[in-house]
């Protein structure tokens, strides 16, 4: 057989990859050695912590990781800025730029972000939008990686409703060797011809799944259709015999606020596999590990 050429070429997607790990290795530091560690990375520097929507993990843990860090964390509401009197992205993004070093954003419009990105002379930081939840992975990833030891072959069940916690997993994890599979019924799946395995079968998703991971039902704006939502996703709730359809080990993952009885059981929820809580906490340290790579 003929010896393959040399490779003298990475593909972008093993770059980004590598910076993920990188920055999971780091945030592992950061855990271990907190608060210390990393303590002056962002020393002299405000960050813009901007929430239009009520939150509880995504502005705690950042406000407590930019202070952490050193910084001065500027937590902003919608209603407190000009943006909800008219005032453009762009000359919001602009004026942002002149008082701090960095922007991070929760937001309900996923092109506000894009376009505060564009306009903005520092990093902007997608806390959420409808279609991305990327921080929310990073912690996803490292709560995988030090419960397993490592990434790479490892298979997550996302079980119910497809949104942007599912999306992001996915995109997150095909970039470290992560297979993620999507069971949600018609009409709440991810869009096909993404990096995620979709199926409409819970029992199919889960088998020889490393961890299953489920989500609200009804998140902020789907109120009126609760019910119809509820119907819907019944038969894709995480429970004790669904649990028990994957490996022996898997653990159970869910980025919060849970509502037991709904898409998880609290015999699941508060059980020995669940990984929940150590999930929630990682946003901290998987989000100053990014501030630090972006900033110090």
């Amino acid at each position: 057989m003929k010896a393959s050429a040399p490779r003298n070429y990475i593909t972008g997607s093993e770059i980004a990859g590598g910076r993920i790990v990188n920055l999971l290795d780091r945030a592992e530091e950061m855990k271990l050695g907190r608060p210390a560690e990393g303590a002056s990375a962002l020393s002299g520097k405000s960050v813009a912590l901007i929430f239009e929507k009520p939150s509880t993990r995504t502005r705690i843990s950042f406000e407590v990781g930019v202070a952490e860090l050193g910084g001065n964390p500027l937590v902003l509401r919608g209603d407190e800025m000009q943006l909800s009197r008219g005032e453009s992205v762009e000359d919001t993004a602009r004026v942002l730029s002149r008082y701090v070093s960095a922007i991070v954003i929760r937001s309900g419009s996923h092109e506000n972000v894009v376009k505060l990105g564009e306009y903005s002379g520092v990093p902007v930081v997608n806390a959420l939008t409808p279609e991305f939840h990327p921080c929310q992975a990073l912690a996803d990833l490292l709560t995988l990686k030090q419960r397993f030891g490592g990434l790479g072959g490892l298979k997550v069940a996302y079980v119910g409703d497809g949104n942007n916690v599912a999306r992001s997993l996915a995109v997150a994890g095909s970039l470290v060797g992560v297979e993620v599979v999507v069971a949600a019924p018609d009409g709440y799946q991810l869009e096909p011809g993404g990096p995620a395995i979709l199926t409409d079968d819970p029992l199919e998703a889960v088998h020889g799944a490393d961890a299953i991971y489920g989500d609200v039902w009804i998140s902020m704006g789907d109120e009126e259709a609760a019910d119809q939502r509820r119907n819907d996703l019944e038969g894709f709730r995480i429970d004790a015999d669904l649990l028990a359809a994957a490996k022996a080990e898997a653990i159970v993952l869910h980025c919060l606020p849970a509502h037991p009885g709904e898409e998880i059981t609290a015999e699941v929820l508060y059980g020995p596999q669940s990984a929940v809580w150590d999930q929630a906490e990682n946003r901290l340290h998987a989000q100053k590990a990014l501030l630090e790579y972006l900033l110090a």
